[in-house]
């Protein structure tokens, strides 16, 4: 009885470590929404952190009052832009279903008159479903749509405060978190976690930052080719259009929708060329100022980058692609803090190499793929 004492011990550890492990992922599947809630927080407090340090820097104020400072900087850029382009949109919308019915009347003659009848049949169904998907709701007639509505705003009103109070306490907990964190790994350990635990924030904030470049490109150019083609409400439509740029893959698509339709009230040929832009506009963001930008900013391939989206949105939908990115930008912060960056690896294991290779101390600057200016606001345990 006393020799199979350690293999019933053994299998038990083993059964409760097992257990344990599938309670964890049990549990972050039940929890999945909101992990990936704090996950776009911490995303959104890497790319303010830069901002919040700086304002402590030349403002010589406390964390909370520069993260309020910020707020209050984006809540100001809100109301402007609903002061400004709310009262335009309003009207542009009234205009362009005024001017829908008539278009598709137009649109249904012009059906009806095309050959084979198959086709013709064919081309008048897409016109209806286009036409009942325009159609103008009426919302004084139906309550429930109005309920609807309200309680979508005040969800999505709701989800912003939730949001930026999870930000605020990130950016003011953060350190104290990290060396609560790094308390459990070996001393020796803790100096190397910090460095990649940083440099994977760093990374988050620079895809934000480089997100944004991609926005304000693609908003600036469709804002200035709607208005030199004489599109109604271009600026409206622009800003529509940056919006759209932050949803992968679908977003360029959502974003020319609203032009055509606008521009096609005018004319067919100018939402002709309205589209023809926003082809050449989007190819040009697509293969030119994408993988430029990310690999500028996030410092990862293009191709890494092509291929996490691809892959986000088929394991999580739109939310996969949106988060694929950060999430691949993270992955190899973490891998890079396992290699063994102590000895070279040459390139051709069977060749002399021609000039002795240095090799690369764990705590260089070469160790990291993105190597991050010393941020006083980044304090954490050193082993």
């Amino acid at each position: 009885m006393s020799g199979l004492r350690p293999w019933i011990v053994s299998g038990a550890g083993l059964a409760i470590g097992v257990a344990l492990v599938v309670g964890v992922l049990v549990f972050a599947w039940a929890a999945s929404p909101v992990l990936v809630f704090v996950f776009v927080a911490i995303i959104l407090g890497s790319g303010l952190q830069p901002i919040v340090a700086w304002l402590r820097d030349r403002l010589h104020v406390g964390r909370g009052a520069a993260i309020l400072l910020v707020y209050g900087l984006f809540l100001l850029i809100v109301i402007a832009l609903v002061l400004v382009v709310l009262p335009a949109a309003i009207a542009q919308l009234g205009r362009t279903l005024e001017a829908l019915p008539p278009f598709f009347e137009r649109l249904r003659d012009w059906a009806s008159t095309l050959r084979p009848a198959a086709l013709s049949a064919a081309v008048t169904g897409v016109v209806e479903a286009a036409a009942r998907t325009f159609r103008a709701p009426d919302l004084t007639a139906n309550g429930q749509a109005v309920v609807q509505v309200g309680a979508t705003v005040a969800g999505g009103i709701m989800s912003l405060l939730t949001l930026l109070t999870v930000v605020y306490f990130w950016l003011t907990e953060r350190a104290r978190l990290q060396r609560y964190v790094l308390a459990f790994l070996p001393q020796h350990r803790r100096a190397t976690a910090r460095d990649v635990w940083n440099q994977a924030e760093t990374r988050l904030g620079m895809w934000v930052r480089g997100q944004l470049i991609l926005m304000s490109a693609l908003g600036i150019g469709t804002g200035v080719a709607y208005t030199l083609l004489g599109v109604p409400g271009a600026i409206l439509l622009g800003l529509i259009s940056a919006l759209a740029e932050g949803i992968p893959i679908v977003g360029p698509l959502l974003g020319a929708i609203p032009a055509v339709v606008v521009a096609a009230t005018v004319s067919p040929q100018l939402a002709l060329a309205v589209a023809g832009i926003y082809v050449v506009l989007q190819f040009i963001e697509g293969n030119i100022l994408v993988p430029l930008v990310m690999r500028n900013t996030v410092g990862i391939s293009p191709f890494l980058v092509i291929f996490s989206v691809l892959a986000g949105a088929a394991a999580g939908g739109l939310i996969g692609a949106l988060l694929a990115v950060p999430i691949a930008a993270t992955a190899e912060i973490l891998l890079e803090g396992l290699q063994a960056r102590d000895v070279p690896v040459a390139q051709d294991p069977t060749s002399v190499p021609d000039r002795e290779e240095t090799p690369v101390e764990s705590g260089s600057p070469a160790a990291g793929a993105t190597n991050a200016p010393a941020d006083p606001d980044r304090i954490g345990t050193r082993g």
